[in-house]
């Protein structure tokens, strides 16, 4: 019988690196067929750059709304006045069919699903390299992002970066290349140990 397998959540304040690191790591040769991306759904407007169906799957609040209520959401949050959620079918399907998932959650979310599936989730919590780092970061990402957004996603990333010790890995996002090397040695680890 087929292992089931394990979900990676990376967590991390806004403008952590993230989703750059995810995206590394689905292109990388060794961990390409053995990890798959979990597209959330999100009611936020799109970013400057982002894909349907590769970011996020965009939709309106009443849609998600009644996903929810359909139990087609595995685990959902509200960060910033905009619900985000993991579709559960996809997540459901790759695990038993022993495929290892990753995906970006924020702490909620990551207590949702150590809940959910205990014994099969890995939480990864991703540090800047400084508070005062994340400002630039964020501008970059976007140069639409208001001010009194950058504000309130810096005075939420105080907060997320008390919770840090609680994950089961904790990277600081100081040098992308290295990070990511880090970050797959976890993955592979832990798969290796899961085989």
């Amino acid at each position: 019988m087929k292992k089931q397998g394990l979900v990676f959540v990376v967590c991390g304040p806004s403008g952590s690196g993230k989703s750059t690191l995810v995206g590394g790591l689905l292109r990388d040769r060794q961990l390409r067929k053995r990890l798959v991306k979990s597209v959330s759904f999100t009611t936020r407007p799109k970013r400057c750059g982002e894909k349907e169906g590769k970011d996020y799957f965009f939709i309106g609040n009443k849609v998600f709304k009644a996903r929810l209520s359909a139990k087609k959401i595995l685990e959902w949050t509200r960060y910033l006045g905009y619900y985000y959620g993991t579709p559960r079918e996809f997540v459901e399907e790759h695990l038993r069919k022993g495929r290892n998932i990753i995906l970006c959650l924020d702490f909620r979310g990551v207590l949702q699903l150590k809940r959910i599936l205990p014994r099969s989730t890995v939480t990864i919590f991703i540090l800047p390299p400084s508070v005062a780092a994340l400002r630039p970061r964020i501008r970059e990402r976007c140069h639409l992002t208001k001010e009194g957004e950058i504000r309130q996603r810096l005075r939420l990333a105080k907060r997320e970066l008390a919770l840090a010790p609680k994950f089961d890995y904790r990277l600081r996002n100081k040098n992308l290349k290295q990070t990511t090397k880090a970050l797959k040695k976890i993955i592979l680890g832990e798969i290796g140990a899961a085989a």
